[in-house]
């Protein structure tokens, strides 16, 4: 009989100083142009709603989310490349949107690549749209990408 191999559990919990070393290093094996620690560091420092996903004792993501005047931007979510087809994206980010909700802000913005088609996959299937372009937003090796902007209203029982 085959048995079936059980999932590690995963908590999601507040993203601490301790955590920026290991942050840092799933950002660098990430992206071409990753976040530095000292940015990592900075959106703790600022008050950001920075959150990591923790699955067998280790962080396998995060989120950096940022929520003023009503309306919340989600600035950075990532999970770890040799995690990443496990659900766990979507897990943050329904705590990321969960989070908004609690801060009672109506909408939630990003910035997306549109080459990242499995985050744009995603997004979608959590009812963000897109709203406009931000030509040349990022950095890559043929010198920028533009980056979509995606937005997500928030709905609350009252509503």
């Amino acid at each position: 009989m085959i048995m079936p191999i059980a999932e590690p559990p995963v908590t999601i919990r507040e993203m601490s100083h301790d955590d920026l070393a290991m942050v840092s290093d799933i950002e660098r094996r990430s992206y071409e142009f990753p976040w530095s620690h000292g940015v990592f560091r900075d959106c703790l420092l600022a008050g950001y709603k920075c959150i990591t996903l923790i699955r067998d004792e280790q962080v396998a993501g995060y989120g950096v989310l940022s929520v003023a005047a009503g309306e919340a931007h989600i600035l950075n979510l990532c999970v770890d490349p040799g995690c990443r087809s496990l659900g766990l994206g979507e897990r943050l980010l329904d705590e990321m949107l969960y989070r908004a909700r609690s801060a009672l802000v109506r909408e939630i913005y990003l910035e997306v690549r549109p080459s990242n088609e499995i985050a744009l996959l995603l997004y979608r299937k959590k009812g963000f749209v897109q709203i406009a372009e931000r030509p040349a937003y990022y950095q890559s090796d043929a010198g920028r990408e533009d980056a979509a902007i995606l937005v997500k209203k928030l709905v609350f029982d009252d509503d």
